[in-house]
């Protein structure tokens, strides 16, 4: 039998159309966000999940409120489950980063999230956090039973880079989700092995 664990990103809040870091700051979904949450929630629902973990930053809490209405589960927060906190850079765009912080903004542009810059978390921190979480959410499942956590993109990425075993070094190898995509990692068979089964899913807006 298998057990499921469904990765699922927020949807778009107004910073990130801008590409303004968030971190750890409490930005809610903009209206575009909100219709992406719609349009995932009747998708993944389908998937009868059995138990449903946001990150407890509001677009998180937001995104998996739609998949509450339509399961009748409840949300399990946990602060484990949220974002980068990306320390000095919070609040800005690239080019503003850039401009105020030349020095810091090329260690982060050469590196991107694998070093930390300006006091923020670097990747093997928010590894050492998330990973220990999903894991406990995954082996939480019984037998033929799906999970589905909803955080960010950045934190699941090195998430589901320690669920597969993979080094955190691959971050730069690994695309990011798009707002409300999802990736989907399975156990199956005597090892317990855990499995990619899907990445970057998503579901057609109305």
């Amino acid at each position: 039998m298998t057990r499921r664990l469904v990765l699922l990103r927020h949807g778009r809040t107004a910073w990130n159309l801008v590409q303004r870091a968030q971190g750890h700051t409490d930005v809610e979904l903009d209206e575009v966000g909100h219709a992406q949450a719609a349009a995932a929630a009747p998708v993944l629902a389908r998937l009868r999940p059995s138990a449903l973990w946001a990150s407890d930053l509001a677009r998180a809490r937001q995104t998996s409120d739609y998949l509450a209405e339509l399961t009748g589960l409840s949300v399990k927060c946990d602060e484990r489950l949220r974002e980068f906190d990306v320390g000095g850079r919070q609040g800005l765009t690239p080019a503003e980063f850039a401009e105020r912080h030349p020095r810091e903004h090329a260690r982060w542009t050469a590196a991107k999230d694998l070093v930390s810059v300006l006091g923020a978390e670097a990747a093997a921190d928010v590894s050492a956090r998330i990973v220990p979480a999903l894991r406990e959410c995954l082996t939480s499942l019984g037998e033929g039973e799906t999970g589905i956590v909803v955080s960010h993109g950045a934190a699941l990425k090195v998430g589901l880079l320690g669920l597969l075993g993979w080094p955190v070094e691959s971050y730069l190898d690994l695309s990011g989700l798009h707002n409300c995509a999802w990736a989907t990692v399975e156990t199956r068979g005597p090892d317990d092995r855990v499995r990619l089964a899907g990445y970057n899913e998503r579901a057609p807006l109305a």
